[in-house]
């Protein structure tokens, strides 16, 4: 398995897990992503911070960290 940070721009991935505890994992799903949706890289910033990515229709731009802790297929 991979994080969602080492997908490509342009890439489609499918998450399988989310590793976050807490207070993190409660705000990324909060923000729809949860296991099994599809998530769209849509940029990636000059040095990597953040990433904009497209959940279910809508864009959202995360930190490394938070994006480490989505696990792709």
């Amino acid at each position: 398995m991979r994080t969602l940070r080492e997908i490509p721009c342009g890439q489609i991935a499918k998450v399988s897990t989310l590793t976050g505890e807490g207070f993190v994992k409660r705000r990324i799903m909060d923000m729809r992503i949860t296991k099994g949706v599809d998530i769209y890289v849509r940029k990636i910033a000059q040095l990597g911070d953040p990433i904009e990515v497209t959940v279910r229709g809508y864009e959202l731009s995360h930190r490394k960290a938070d994006i480490e802790m989505i696990l792709v297929e």
